[in-house]
């Protein structure tokens, strides 16, 4: 219900949401659902392989020199104790700067995982300051991995409650607001509450210090910018600082989340909805209530807004379209998506940086055709470099395409990313694909040998064939680790 100038009020019987969520997190210290855990295992390897590929041959143009390396510059003049490891090894960190470095990596390449309806990216924030936290206090594997499913728990539940199913959108998102970086902090706090021992209360306090710390607009998807990389590791960094001054005694108001100037209210106003948030929480021993585990992941290393777009163009490409018979395009998508990947018309035509082109749909789609006539179907990591960014043909095939809204794709959105391509070519043939769900999507999941593959392909350039195969098995073994589990994981990332 509204109150008095039209902002949201709640009547809450019990203690506050922070409270109730914190209470929840401080149970799965106990232990979580068997079938969670193994999710949110799958998830650790899955973040180490984006990790790795942003330090990787194809990274040159997109990550090398860029943010993660500023961002480890910046910890190492800061100083402090070495409490923690980064992806790629060579340095030891405080805890709360190794967060900031490997969230870095793990949003750099736009590869992390999402969860719909929220839209946003849970393991890339929450995860880092989970393993960082963990590692600093000596925690065993099994509360690392317990520490990250709660926390990435909390932060899709958050943005779960942003969703305003009128606009058919996250109200952050509609508001130019980043809800993986606001979410993301809270998450993050949680999780390394748990790996430093907080109890429920602190934890209360650790959510209402994170939801103090928590930002991140969203123009970079539009415009170009590298700071949109940074922000699943300012999350981290800010969730393992919320932390450590809730152990200190900082506290934070019982009503942080739904009070008059609370989270909600501040971020959403009066567009948000509680039952996404609380419901179930007293019975999350049953892992039908939890939404971490539908968080779907990318198969291709760009924003989740194109899939749908991609998987389109190979399956026009695969029917036997000849790209250089493309005489006009035009993709239709849901209109929230529009505004990421095809707005700016001139700057998604002819994006800035290969990191740009990630968020164009006409790039995107453009590589999708090229890209099967080149080495076999699908957008790999190679096809956002400056070799293939300069490229005629894709500049060229790309001012072809145009996007534009699709009213069936606005109708499943964002509850799955759908699009439909539309084809004139030379001869005068007009050709048409759909899909309601992208690649990995609700309904049409990655399979376990095609994440192992997306691990690989990340992984084996950096590490070489053997040492990526010990990872894998070490993420997968890491909830039966003891504490020294989190720190060998990390070693085997060292380049």
């Amino acid at each position: 219900m509204t109150g008095d100038a039209g902002h949201r009020t709640v009547a809450v019987s019990g203690s506050g949401f922070a409270a109730r969520l914190a209470a929840f997190a401080a149970a799965c210290r106990t232990g979580i659902p068997r079938t969670v855990a193994e999710d949110a295992s799958a998830r650790i390897s899955d973040a180490l392989g984006n990790c790795l590929a942003a330090l990787g041959p194809y990274a040159r143009g997109g990550t090398s020199g860029g943010p993660h390396e500023a961002a480890l510059r910046a910890a190492r003049l800061a100083g402090g104790t070495p409490e923690a490891g980064i992806v790629g090894g060579g340095v030891r960190l405080p805890a709360d700067r190794a967060a900031l470095v490997n969230g870095t990596l793990a949003h750099a390449l736009d590869f992390d995982d999402t969860h719909l309806p929220s839209v946003l990216h849970p393991t890339a924030a929450v995860l880092p300051a989970a393993l960082a936290a963990a590692e600093a206090a000596g925690a065993d594997g099994a509360l690392t991995v317990a520490a990250l499913a709660a926390g990435g728990e909390i932060c899709v539940r958050l943005g779960m409650a942003s969703y305003d199913p009128r606009l058919r959108n996250s109200v952050f998102f509609d508001k130019g607001l980043h809800a993986t970086s606001i979410c993301g902090t809270v998450g993050a706090a949680v999780a390394a509450g748990l790996a430093y021992g907080l109890d429920a209360p602190r934890l209360a306090d650790a959510i209402g210090i994170a939801c103090s710390m928590g930002a991140g607009v969203i123009e970079a998807n539009r415009t170009g910018g590298t700071v949109k990389r940074i922000h699943c590791g300012w999350a981290a960094h800010c969730g393992v600082n919320a932390a450590q001054l809730a152990a200190g005694g900082v506290s934070g108001p019982p009503t942080v989340l739904e009070g008059r100037f609370g989270f909600l209210t501040a971020f959403l106003g009066d567009r948000w909805d509680p039952a996404p948030l609380l419901a179930g929480l007293d019975a999350m021993d049953d892992p039908a209530h939890w939404e971490y585990p539908r968080t779907v992941y990318k198969p291709y290393p760009s924003n989740h807004f194109t899939h749908p777009g991609i998987d389109c163009a190979l399956a026009l490409r695969a029917a036997g379209l000849d790209p250089s018979d493309v005489v006009a395009a035009e993709l239709g998508v849901a209109a929230a998506p529009l505004r990421t990947i095809g707005e700016p018309r001139e700057q998604k035509i002819r994006p800035g940086s290969p990191y740009h082109a990630k968020f164009s749909g006409p790039y995107t789609v453009a590589s999708a055709l090229l890209s099967a006539w080149d080495h076999g179907p699908g957008v790999r990591l190679g096809d956002f470099t400056p070799e293939a960014f300069t490229d005629p043909r894709r500049q060229a095939l790309a001012a072809r395409v145009e996007v534009v809204s699709d009213a069936r794709c606005d109708a499943e959105f964002p509850l799955a990313f759908g699009a439909v391509l539309r084809v004139r070519t030379h001869g005068g043939a007009r050709l048409e694909h759909r899909v309601a769900s992208s690649l990995g999507g609700p309904g049409n999941p990655l399979s376990r040998a095609q994440l192992a593959e997306k691990f690989r392909v990340a992984a084996e350039p950096v590490l070489g064939a053997r040492r990526a195969r010990a990872l894998a098995v070490a993420a997968d073994a890491l909830p039966g680790a003891g504490p020294e589990g989190v720190r060998d994981l990390l070693h085997l990332t060292r380049v």
